[in-house]
């Protein structure tokens, strides 16, 4: 677990998948490598059999340019990976990263994460697709199916432009995996230094008080400066407007559990918080 992983696909987030891979790195003091995945696209032109329409002759010529189009656009896209690589190296050297690797793959994204996986302390990808309510459109697929696949931490990018975090909002909701998110991050420098508010939503509850309580005194026992806010509602309604109100924050909350942010993520309302968020949100196993 020595390495963080920026998965770059050259769309419009990519420089920030790129600035924040790259702030990752340095405050883990790891190795960066750079991964471009080129993929199949859906909906390519398969070559059909016309021997019952056209003649033997006709349909050769045709299967021929078939597979000279295809291998010309394998060609072009591994040229436009590598300048995409080259491009995101320069970035991340200007970035201060000094450790730094590009690597070109074909296949699917999740099987090449996978295989990285093993080498991996943090995986950071962008999410291409917003909602402005719970009811419109799925997440990004590449990213639901990271989080739900891999064991290692994923931070997802949501906007287009990079801007270093001041602060760190926690989703936290009393479980044994929100508690294990706080010893994560208790014990890893990627955000020491950073203030911390532990947010929970729900109930104002004895126990909700006191599991937030612990939760902020084994953050500070670490170093952090440390809050806590329990607000009425649920998550996914109450947590993004909370969030957006830090400013320059990172979103940070675990991905399993049998808690209603599980829900959040792997459950029934698939993804809604992270739909939602404006600021880039840290998943933590």
């Amino acid at each position: 677990m020595n390495k963080v992983y920026a998965c770059i696909d050259g769309l419009a987030n990519t420089t920030a998948v790129i600035d924040w891979a790259a702030w990752s790195a340095l405050r883990l003091d790891v190795p960066l490598e750079l991964l471009h995945v080129l993929e199949r696209k859906p909906g390519r032109p398969q070559a059909v059999d016309y021997s019952g329409a056209i003649g033997l002759g006709a349909q050769e010529a045709l299967l021929a340019q078939l597979s000279e189009l295809d291998e010309q656009r394998g060609k072009l896209a591994q040229e436009a990976g590598r300048r995409l690589l080259a491009v995101a190296r320069e970035r991340a050297l200007a970035a201060g990263v000094s450790r730094l690797d590009g690597r070109l793959r074909h296949g699917e994204l999740l099987d090449t994460v996978l295989e990285m996986e093993p080498d991996a302390r943090l995986f950071v990808l962008g999410e291409h697709y917003h909602a402005s309510e719970a009811s419109k459109i799925h997440l990004d697929h590449h990213v639901e199916r990271v989080i739900r696949s891999v064991k290692r931490p994923v931070l997802v990018v949501t906007g287009e432009q990079f801007e270093a975090p001041r602060r760190v909002v926690m989703a936290f909701d009393g479980s044994p995996t929100a508690r294990k998110t706080v010893e994560t991050v208790a014990r890893s420098p990627l955000l020491v230094g950073l203030p911390v508010l532990v947010a929970m939503a729900g109930v104002d509850t004895a126990a909700a008080r006191q599991q937030l309580k612990e939760a902020r005194q084994l953050l500070m026992e670490a170093g952090f400066d440390a809050e806590v806010e329990l607000i009425p509602g649920e998550p996914e309604e109450v947590l993004p407007a909370l969030v957006k109100a830090q400013g320059a924050a990172l979103l940070v909350m675990g991905a399993y559990g049998h808690s209603r942010i599980r829900q959040l993520i792997v459950g029934s309302t698939t993804t809604t918080l992270l739909r939602l968020s404006k600021v880039p949100v840290l998943i933590l196993r």
